[in-house]
This record gives structure tokens, C-alpha cells and sequence, in this order.
């Protein structure tokens, strides 16, 4: 390389665009901790690092185009905090939706006993149960399979639209998509459980007639293995509509973060 094309790219990389990555960063760095799939302990420290700044070289050009970075370090520090905010509230915002089905998950577990088998979930790292492990591989694999880490991606790149780098996060806004997200994590947990939670109320009142009538059976003894048959059997007729429901919250999940910001 030429001393002249080494000072034309030397030149060309200024301290606002090199602050301007920085600030990327930090809004990209959350989705690599609380995003679904991007936070994945599947996926190992040294890619996620790379894929964040990956990302983050991509997005700077849009970023940083028309604006000016403030370079000194007291403004920078607020910058990155204001970044780093935005990025943990529209990650966790569609993570959610992800959330909710794990919920599900651990729900079940609970009504038909699986809760007493507890496993290691590959995805999170985290102990749960058989249908919690099942939930959250299978609502993965849905997420992945409708394209909801290209809605993330898309809805990422959209925040530097709505909420420049030198501009002011939205404190109230965020603070209502959080509050937003978490309420949505019980109650889609619940609306994918329900049809569970139906069968194993069915299930126990039938049980408890039948200890009524013939108390001489154990009820608790064979009640167990039947509950998980069940549990089993409506999980199995159930499955096939998750990806519908993921579909839809995940669309919603997205407007509503970009909404709030």
C-alpha cells in the first residue's frame, strides 16, 4: 500500500467514527446476552464476540451516517449507557416470546410431574425439566425455521433510525416495553400451557372421583404414570400450533419494542 492511500484511510477513520462503532456496539453487545439463539451457550464466547463486532462493523456505516459523535469521554460514557439500555430492552423484548414458551415448558413439568427429573437445558445452561428442555428446543428450532432472527436483525437496524446514536433514549418508552414484555412472558407461557393445564384438571377430577368410589386404589401410584401419558399425548396434539402462535408474537414482539422506542 502506497503513503498516500495509507493517509487517505487513516484520514477516512476519524475519532467519530471510531466512537461511532463503539456506540454500536454497545447497543448490538445485548442481543449476544439476552437474544434468543445469538445468546445461545451452544454457541461459544469467541463466536459470539465475533458475530457482535461483526455486526457492528456492518451497522456503523448506517449508524453514524449525518450525525455528529460527540468525542469527549463524559458524554461518550452516557452515550453508552443510553446504548447499551436500548439494546437490553429490544432484545429481551422479542426474547420474550421465546421466554413465554420455556414457561410453558416448566408449567407442564410441574402439573405432570417431570418436574421431579431434572435436566440441563443445552440452551441456556440453566436445570429444568423434560418438557422445559423439549419447549425450549423445539420453540429454537421454530424461531429459527420463521425467520425470527432476521426480525431481530431488520428491527435492530430499525432502532438506529428511530433513536439516533447522539439522540436521547426514550426512558418512558422503554420502561413500558419492559413492562410490556414481562407481562407477556405469563401470559403466552399460559396460552401454549393451557391445553396441559386443561388435560391435568380433567385428569385430577377424574382421579379424585375415582378415589371416591373406589378408595382401595392408589390412586396417587397410578394416577402418576397416567398424568404423564397425558401430559405426553396433548403435548404431542399440541406442538404443531406453537409455531402460529410464535409467528404472530414475534411479528407484535418487534413492533411493539420499535413502538416504544
Amino acid at each position: 500500500m502506497s503513503q498516500a492511500s495509507l493517509s487517505t484511510l487513516v484520514s477516512a477513520i476519524g475519532p467519530q467514527k471510531v466512537t461511532g462503532f463503539f456506540l454500536v456496539l454497545a447497543r448490538v453487545a445485548p442481543l449476544f446476552v439476552v437474544a434468543p439463539v445469538f445468546s445461545s451457550s451452544m454457541l461459544p464466547p469467541k463466536a459470539r464476540s465475533v458475530g457482535a463486532v461483526g455486526l457492528a462493523i456492518g451497522l456503523t456505516p448506517l449508524a453514524v451516517h449525518g450525525q455528529r459523535i460527540p468525542t469527549d469521554p463524559l458524554s461518550v460514557a452516557g452515550l453508552l449507557a443510553e446504548q447499551i439500555l436500548i439494546g437490553l430492552a429490544f432484545s429481551f423484548a422479542v426474547g420474550a416470546v421465546l421466554y413465554a414458551v420455556q414457561a410453558a415448558g416448566g408449567l407442564n413439568d410441574m402439573l405432570s410431574g417431570f418436574s421431579f427429573g431434572a435436566l440441563v437445558d443445552p440452551i441456556n445452561g440453566n436445570p429444568g425439566g423434560v418438557m422445559t428442555s423439549l419447549y425450549g428446543l423445539i420453540g429454537m428450532a421454530l424461531f429459527i425455521a420463521i425467520g425470527g432472527d432476521a426480525w431481530m436483525l431488520r428491527g435492530l437496524a430499525r432502532t438506529f433510525a428511530l433513536v439516533p446514536l447522539a439522540g436521547a433514549a426514550p426512558i418512558a418508552g422503554i420502561a413500558s416495553g419492559a413492562e410490556q414484555a414481562l407481562g407477556m412472558v405469563f401470559i403466552g407461557a399460559v396460552e401454549v400451557a393451557a391445553p396441559v393445564l386443561l388435560a391435568m384438571v380433567v385428569t385430577d377430577i377424574a382421579f379424585g372421583m375415582v378415589s371416591k368410589v373406589v378408595p382401595q386404589v392408589n390412586v396417587f401410584g397410578v394416577g402418576f404414570a397416567l398424568k404423564v401419558g397425558v401430559a405426553m399425548l396433548v403435548v404431542a396434539a399440541s406442538l404443531p400450533f406453537i409455531g402460529d402462535f410464535m409467528s404472530n408474537q414475534i411479528a407484535s414482539a418487534v413492533s411493539n419494542a420499535l413502538g416504544s422506542l
